[in-house]
């Protein structure tokens, strides 16, 4: 984990010395990493080799996360008023201390900005790595991360060379509009997330596909935006229900959303599911516990969180790369009372 962190004063940095060496960068810090069993191969002579030709420099404090270790970890979640968000970090938690670490944790209210300069702090207080909830499709930190050579994984995401464990989000998406479908609904919406958001993204494409098995065609006007939030899920059916068309049927891309989505539609006087079946996403506490018990597609969390944890853990001590491997994990559709047959 030896890594030059970023490009200062035109020397070169761990991206150079890859390109150079024509290997991946997680290779580089593997052969500067002297506690690696990497480090006495002819390969590993090689590309040190040619970083020394290069003028190159190892990272001493990427190198301390290494040799210094405090046996605890930092997790960055976009904010802890997000049930599903709550839930992770509680699981995480949980197996680290269940392997001798304690788990810290920093929000970041889905600002890129932010969510660097907490996770750095957090690196700069001594973590031996990184558990990031909030990667988008931009990356944000995990590039850098990468870059430095710095333990880290995500979890429910996935961007780049990151290490990730996540939720197969398009079985889910599959899942949750399959389900529909076979209830005899064709007419069916979609409040979709947010699209920087790849859960989002990977769970409307399970819907995509789903509807074209079938054969039935997507409505563009069906599908309502949303950013996970109870707000944005009553505004798409605020918009469902100003529609000229409505669906016979929806799914929600989380449960908050889903939430917000079924309060408008039965204020306005129509009846889940006879006039209206929905779908949420996670299956957290709450929603068996509805007057209309929400159907939805369970994510294992625990299972998530303790593969996350293992990865880092085998990543800050040296047993795998810094960079690559994505562990998918199923999800689960848990039929409840607010989906029903399509009343024809």
């Amino acid at each position: 984990m030896e890594a030059k962190e970023t490009r200062v004063g035109g020397r070169p940095t761990i991206a150079d010395v890859a390109e150079a060496a024509g290997v991946a960068r997680s290779t580089v810090s593997r052969a500067m990493n002297r506690d690696h069993r990497f480090y006495r191969s002819p390969s590993a002579e090689r590309i040190r080799a040619v970083a020394e030709s290069l003028g190159y420099e190892p990272n001493p404090t990427a190198a301390n996360l290494r040799r210094q270790q405090t046996n605890t970890i930092g997790v960055l979640v976009s904010r802890l008023t997000d049930t599903v968000m709550a839930m992770l970090f509680e699981e995480i938690a949980a197996a680290s201390t269940a392997r001798g670490y304690h788990a810290l944790v920093a929000t970041t209210y889905d600002d890129p900005q932010l969510e660097r300069e907490n996770g750095l702090a957090m690196l700069a207080s001594r973590v031996d790595g990184l558990i990031l909830t909030t990667a988008t499709t931009e990356g944000g930190l995990c590039t850098e991360l990468v870059e430095r050579g710095i333990p880290h994984v995500l979890a429910l995401r996935a961007f780049g060379e990151s290490p990730s464990v996540v939720g197969d989000d398009t079985l889910g998406g599959y899942l949750a509009t399959r389900h529909l479908i076979d209830l005899g609904h064709r007419e069916i919406g979609l409040v979709a997330g947010p699209d920087h958001a790849p859960t989002a993204v990977a769970r409307r494409e399970g819907y995509r596909q789903a509807l074209r098995e079938a054969g039935i065609a997507e409505v563009p006007e069906f599908v309502y935006p949303s950013s996970f939030s109870m707000e944005s899920g009553e505004a798409a059916a605020e918009a469902l229900l100003a529609g000229s068309r409505r669906p016979t049927a929806v799914f929600a891309v989380n449960d908050n959303t889903a939430f917000g989505f079924t309060s408008v539609i039965q204020r306005a006087g129509l009846r889940i599911p006879h006039d209206l079946s929905i779908v949420g996403y996670n299956d957290i506490p709450l929603v068996a516990r509805l007057a209309v018990p929400l159907t939805t597609v369970r994510v294992p969390f625990r299972e998530i969180a303790s593969a996350a944890v293992d990865g880092l853990l085998n990543s800050i001590n040296g047993r795998t790369a810094i960079t690559g491997g994505q562990r998918v994990l199923a999800p689960t559709l848990i039929p409840r009372a607010s989906t029903g047959r399509r009343n024809v």
